[in-house]
């Protein structure tokens, strides 16, 4: 087949706007942070100023990927946590000396936590250019796993396990009203219950949760065969309404984590169709960023069983005094710990490692999140560990180039297959991508070992229900590169004469760039 060169009007359609990138350049880097800083006694120093760069690189970083013409799910939810969470809540924390914990830091240490956020964001952001610059037109690994496709019997079999077990482990903690209370109330429970009994709760928990929110997502995009099939799109229409039920009770955003709900939810809408094309999904992600910041710090209503009435207060207030943005302070608290500590490389292997019980591994490394909170000597112990510190913790700043230029890397190419895979419906690409990519700020939240086996079970479910892609709707083989389809042999073009080698460049297939088919 013949090589086909795009027409100028898809080369338009394939380009980044620019002014669209000024625009959100403005807003990202200059204009919110402005609104943060705004009546406050700002306090400078070496540490804010390296902040002020870590704003700038992320800030322009995420309008990059908001006026991108590719589909970025994975930049997009990366950039995002960078911005808001070690971007603008370190910004006011550092202007003001105010932080959601009690543990200080001196200006040293704080220099050194910006600068090691923005060592792992420079390291992040070049192992991205370059996966990027080389993305071959087909990865050999990486587009045929993401390429599988869900299978109907398999979506069954899952929706089957997943009742049975919301039939057996919903009674079993208690019936459905149990799960609408407080995550304070399901804390204090669980701390006067049995201490061992705590992980296996939190397995029933995971076990009930992550099948129910994949059967539900696969059943609602698992592809139609192309002759039609009644049997199946009544099942569907039965199995539905009570998928839909069961969710609502085991995804509820009152005592789940407001960042697994958010996860839920995101990926049920982003991996819609519609959502998958450039332009809707840059229109998507857009209104996200501006509900993670006006609407997220007021989404812990549910938190607390005595609920006082919501006051709006200003983002700076929000980020210095809610301990869901204590990301930066962990990352200070973590270097503090290093410089009495050292560096413990081995403390590495209990995350890829979680699943080996202590008694098996007397040694395991223990929670990062635990270790600092110990450290800072906190009565209270479920919190954070960045990425950015526990790489730190392992191996000093060789371990954070090191772990974010891979992470950059992968997280580029996987982006490029998917967006290559856009236009085929129940793949891997469209479902257990989206939903990597947000989970993907539980992720560098941290900490790992915390997050170790959830993830493990969300990405371990969609393979289990997938199998080689089939052939299309067509009928063709399922293409090697969905960009570049199969040609037709009754379509083929002959041998093209000299005299028309003007012409033929100009043809071209609408698939080949980056927003023909939006």
């Amino acid at each position: 087949m013949p090589v086909r060169e795009p027409s100028p009007a898809a080369e338009r359609a394939g380009r980044r706007s620019v002014p669209a990138l000024c625009l959100c350049t403005v807003v990202l880097v200059l204009l919110l942070p402005a609104l943060v800083l705004y009546g406050q006694d700002v306090r400078t120093g070496a540490a804010f100023a390296v902040q002020c760069v870590v704003v700038a690189h992320t800030g322009g970083a995420l309008a990059r990927v908001l006026t991108d013409p590719l589909v970025r799910v994975v930049g997009f939810g990366f950039w995002l946590f960078c911005y808001v969470w070690l971007g603008l809540a370190p910004l006011a924390m550092l202007a003001t000396d105010s932080y959601p914990w009690g543990f200080a830091v001196d200006a040293g240490t704080a220099f050194t936590s910006a600068a090691l956020v923005e060592t792992g964001l420079l390291a992040h952001s070049a192992g991205s250019a370059l996966a990027g610059r080389r993305t071959p037109r087909t990865s050999p690994v990486l587009e045929p796993l993401l390429a599988r496709r869900i299978t109907p019997v398999r979506t069954l079999l899952l929706c089957g396990l997943s009742l049975a077990l919301a039939a057996v482990l919903v009674p079993a903690q208690g019936g459905p009203a149990a799960f609408f209370q407080s995550r304070q109330a399901v804390n204090e429970a669980a701390a006067q219950g049995d201490p061992g009994g705590a992980a296996d709760q939190a397995l029933a928990a995971w076990s009930l949760s992550v099948p129910a929110f994949w059967a539900l997502l696969a059943l609602l995009y698992v592809p139609r065969t192309p002759g039609g099939d009644r049997t199946l799109r009544g099942v569907r229409w039965i199995l539905l309404p009570v998928l839909v039920a069961v969710n609502a009770v085991v995804n509820n955003p009152v005592s789940q984590p407001r960042f697994w709900a958010g996860t839920v939810l995101l990926t049920l809408l982003f991996a819609a169709p519609a959502l998958c094309r450039p332009r809707a999904f840059r229109a998507g992600a857009a209104t996200v960023t501006a509900v993670v910041l006006l609407v997220f710090p007021y989404s812990d209503y549910f938190r607390h069983e005595r609920r006082e009435p919501v006051e709006i207060v200003s983002l700076a207030e929000q980020f210095t005094s809610n301990g869901d943005y204590d990301a930066f302070q962990q990352i200070a608290t973590g270097v503090d710990h290093v410089r009495e500590r050292g560096h413990r490389m081995r403390d590495a292997l209990g995350p890829p490692l979680f699943f080996v019980p202590r008694a098996v591994w007397p040694g395991k490394p223990g929670d990062a999140g635990v270790t600092l909170a110990r450290h800072a000597g906190y009565s209270f112990e479920n919190l954070s560990a960045p990425l950015w510190i526990e790489s730190y913790m392992w191996a000093g700043l060789p371990g954070v180039v090191a772990v974010f230029a891979l992470f950059g890397a992968a997280g580029r190419r996987i982006d490029g297959v998917r967006h290559r895979l856009r236009e085929h419906g129940g793949t891997l690409a469209a479902l257990a991508v989206t939903a990597f990519g947000f989970y993907q700020i539980i992720l560098l939240r941290g900490s790992l070992l915390f997050v170790m086996g959830p993830l493990t079970l969300l990405l371990l479910a969609p393979v289990l229900i997938t199998g080689r892609p089939g052939r299309t709707a067509s009928g063709r083989p399922y293409p090697e590169s969905p960009s570049e389809p199969p040609a037709d042999p009754a379509t083929a073009p002959g041998p093209v004469p000299a005299g028309a080698a003007s012409r033929t460049r100009t043809t071209f297939s609408t698939t080949s760039t980056g927003e023909a088919r939006t």
